[in-house]
């Protein structure tokens, strides 16, 4: 069996096993009627997701702006809310892309990443609300700087290689690593992966299949820790899925590719815009705008 047939078996097998435990747990609280304004967050985060925006940063400015969970049930939110529909593209992009790339590099990096968000999400579930929104609020303000340098052509083009040599490569499994670490607290893994693999001279388009790969495989693993927790709302959670899987099938299948450099200005501004508010809750006098549960 070849490397892409073997991850995408895993991959459904995963998507299966992750899809049962979240209509049971969902069950259980009696939370399985979703949300239809998430289900409308899907839809439109997970397209643009799936064509190059990313999805964490733009759901997270929402969350804030229309105060849909508590700022510590975001990273819950995203990672198990995103989880499907990124299974859904991880697929798309190993079935059309992956095949291009080495085997051993986009095997290695899927396999650090899972291991980093099951070191991040259990410190996520129990760490203080103010914690989390620090680091939100900070991850955001990155986020915004690097769509701003996408736009303004100042992010690297890449090289043509479909592969890494050893250096590079170890140390592209070792960023990957950490940026899965970094996925458990709601902080996207796709733009610094594009970037660092970009520099190190891979073909930007190969970085695709790697980049959702790693998320498609991470985001069920950790979501099963945060279905666990007290901070999550199912409700929100089936919405984002639900919208996101079919609008995940037409950016892919569909669309494809189209212009999107005034639609990233815009997030720009609207995650700015989260990042000052939850920065200012977490290191203000003021407690989080929105109660916790007890």
């Amino acid at each position: 069996m070849t490397t892409i047939t073997v991850l995408l078996a895993a991959l459904a097998a995963l998507g299966l096993t992750f899809t049962v435990m979240l209509l049971s747990r969902a069950a259980k609280y009696g939370q399985l009627k979703p949300n239809a304004e998430a289900a409308g967050l899907g839809a439109i985060t997970n397209f643009f997701d799936t064509l190059g925006i990313g999805s964490f940063a733009p759901t997270t400015a929402w969350i804030k702006f229309r105060r849909l969970v508590p700022d510590s049930f975001i990273p819950a939110t995203l990672n198990v809310g995103h989880a499907l529909p990124t299974v859904v593209q991880a697929t798309i992009y190993l079935i059309i892309l992956g095949i291009h790339v080495d085997p051993v590099l986009l095997a290695m990096c899927i396999v650090a990443a899972v291991l980093g968000a099951v070191i991040g999400a259990p410190i996520v579930v129990r760490a203080p609300v103010r914690f989390v929104q620090g680091v939100v609020g900070v991850a955001l303000l990155i986020a915004a700087a690097l769509y701003a340098m996408r736009n303004l052509d100042l992010m690297p083009e890449g090289g043509l290689a479909t592969a890494l040599p050893a250096p590079e490569m170890y140390f592209a499994v070792g960023a990957h690593f950490i940026l899965g670490a970094l996925m458990a607290f709601g902080i996207g893994l796709y733009a610094p992966s594009l970037i660092l693999l970009s520099l190190l001279g891979l073909d930007p388009r190969l970085a695709f299949p790697i980049m959702a790969s790693s998320c498609a495989f991470l985001m069920p693993t950790t979501g099963f820790s945060f279905m666990r927790s007290a901070r999550i709302d199912f409700r929100i959670v089936l919405g984002i899925t639900l919208g996101g899987i079919p609008a995940t099938l037409l950016a892919a299948l569909v669309v494809k590719e189209m212009p999107i450099v005034w639609l990233r200005w815009g997030v720009v501004v609207v995650v700015l815009y989260a990042a000052v508010v939850l920065l200012r809750a977490a290191f203000g006098q003021r407690a989080p705008t929105v109660a916790e549960p007890a």
